[in-house]
């Protein structure tokens, strides 16, 4: 297959405020976006001198900035309505998708591999220089990882079904 070229790795979240996925593509002005996976790594040495070493978690995150505002964006109305009304705890759960563009699924248009993650949006600050309004953002991973498939037209994921 070759190398894949950056464009392939889609990442989503969920912008509604209303409870009904939302999913917005994130990249719009974004150079660089990174999921760092943030292992627990413990490495111990016993008394014979062995050294053993063992990841046994992850708590994935990733930076989005810069994030201009723009009103047409459905994501900008999630973020102001945090920084406006300073929302905590549930409020600022959402969901996220990476979808394998590169990983058509067989006999569908538009459809590919995805996983689903629950996440958390924490508003890093507000305001920007001339170039626009800004709101940079970190997403934390919290977990509940699936597996299923994303269709990019319709933006909805499907969980795969249990064999």
């Amino acid at each position: 297959m070759g190398k894949i070229e950056r464009k392939y790795m889609a990442h989503y979240i969920d912008a509604s405020t209303t409870g009904t996925p939302n999913y917005v593509r994130l990249g719009q002005d974004l150079e660089e976006y990174n999921v760092e996976m943030n292992a627990n790594v413990e490495t111990k040495r016993n008394i014979l001198g062995n050294v053993s070493t063992i990841i046994d978690g992850y708590e994935p995150q990733a930076n989005v900035e810069p994030y201009y505002a723009d009103d047409d964006d459905p994501m900008f109305e999630r973020l102001q309505k945090i920084v406006d009304e300073r929302l905590t705890l549930d409020k600022v759960k959402t969901t996220v998708v990476e979808v394998h563009l590169w990983e058509p699924v067989e006999d569908s248009v538009n459809t590919f591999v995805a996983y689903r993650e629950d996440a958390i949006i924490e508003v890093s600050s507000y305001g920007g220089d001339t170039t626009g309004y800004q709101i940079p953002f970190n997403l934390h991973h919290i977990g509940n990882r699936v597996k299923g498939t994303f269709n990019v037209t319709t933006r909805t994921f499907t969980t795969d079904s249990e064999d």
